[in-house]
């Protein structure tokens, strides 16, 4: 699979997937500056990709602090500058939260600053490693739940799944989330077909899914998103299983935009919608979706495009929210590294959690 990520000894590298499908380039991030630029264009994307490139923001921020007593301020700056670059998921910010609170955990005996310095900047760079490791095992964990509730859903090969965005390989460190079920089916013998939802505007699901499955071998058709009403009245989908930047203590999912009237048609035609997520995507302080603040984008990526062909008059405003939130009665099953969860969520969250 393609990596999104890898620490070179000096640099995240990062792969920009603001030129998928056609061209595979990579970046080095040496600095906050760049990585908050990197998560804002959408160079690394994908709620647990950000929160553990943003982790990594947070040691190149620091690393070159000279004084252990401007080690907190900085730090504190370089936090809080990072969560500005994209407010919907909550991957993000607990990862920044987790990595300041891990570098005030430190040892008041040592002999010197500079020592004490050291092992700070070593806890926090250790930390960012510990969370890449915990993120490949947390999408090996939601692909092995997942798949045995594809297999309650039907028994025979191949199944057929809709997506819409991009939650696999591509989002985070490993399998990903909605697309982990299926590699790990793959691997016990299972067959699949995927539906990719292209997702408008900015074609995360015809220029990520499709290429990520198409790399490994995984039968998949692009629809546009306008077509996904066509095929499950054709019963051509036996469940949709998506992603979530953010979950709600209730239940609420917000999701790419799109994931709300996708959710809509499942339920009226009857197919089984599924949410995959690490339980750090759950966030039992936002009450519900309506708490969970929406990223607005420029509205170029609707007018202009990929391309930049211009597809809408001069001077027509646009409205282009980068997410949408569904209510968890739309949500048939939460799909986490910890298990599925049903409703009632408000209680099965916290549980999961505990």
């Amino acid at each position: 699979m393609l990596q999104t990520m890898q620490w070179t000894g000096s640099a995240l590298r990062l792969l920009d997937q603001t030129k998928l499908p056609t061209k595979i380039e990579y970046i080095d991030i040496t600095d906050e500056k760049q990585m908050w630029d990197a998560i804002k264009r959408l160079v690394v994307r994908g709620a647990p990709a950000i929160g553990v490139a943003a982790a990594f923001g947070t040691y190149l921020g620091v690393r070159d602090t000279p004084e252990l007593t401007e080690l907190t301020p900085r730090l504190d700056e370089v936090c809080a500058y990072l969560k500005t670059s994209r407010p919907t998921a909550v991957n993000l910010a607990w990862a920044v939260d987790r990595i300041h609170h891990h570098a005030t955990l430190h040892p008041k005996h040592y002999a010197t600053p500079d020592r004490l310095l050291d092992i700070i900047k070593k806890r926090i760079f250790d930390e960012c490693l510990a969370m890449l490791d915990e993120d490949k095992r947390s999408n090996r964990a939601i692909g092995e739940h997942g798949v045995e509730l594809l297999k309650s859903v039907r028994a025979n090969s191949p199944i057929n799944i809709l997506t819409h965005c991009n939650a696999g390989a591509l989002a985070a460190t490993a399998y990903g989330m909605s697309l982990a079920p299926i590699y790990v089916g793959m691997e016990q013998g299972m067959r699949f077909h995927v539906w990719a939802d292209e997702t408008r505007p900015l074609l995360q699901g015809s220029r990520l899914t499709a290429l990520e499955l198409h790399e490994n071998n995984v039968p998949v058709t692009v629809l546009c998103d306008n077509m996904a009403a066509s095929v499950m009245s054709a019963r051509k989908v036996d469940a949709v299983i998506v992603g979530a930047d953010r979950i709600a203590a209730n239940g609420d999912v917000a999701n790419k935009i799109g994931t709300l009237g996708v959710a809509i048609l499942a339920r009226h035609f009857k197919v089984p919608f599924f949410v995959a997520a690490p339980t750090s995507t759950i966030d039992l302080a936002t009450k519900s979706g309506n708490d969970i603040p929406i990223e607005f984008r420029d509205g170029r990526e609707i007018s202009h495009g990929y391309g930049g062909a211009q597809t809408a008059p001069d001077g027509v405003e646009t409205f282009n929210p980068a997410f949408d939130v569904t209510p968890a009665e739309l949500v048939d099953a939460i799909i986490t590294n910890k298990g599925v969860i049903r409703a009632p969520y408000d209680a099965n969250l916290k549980k999961v959690l505990t």
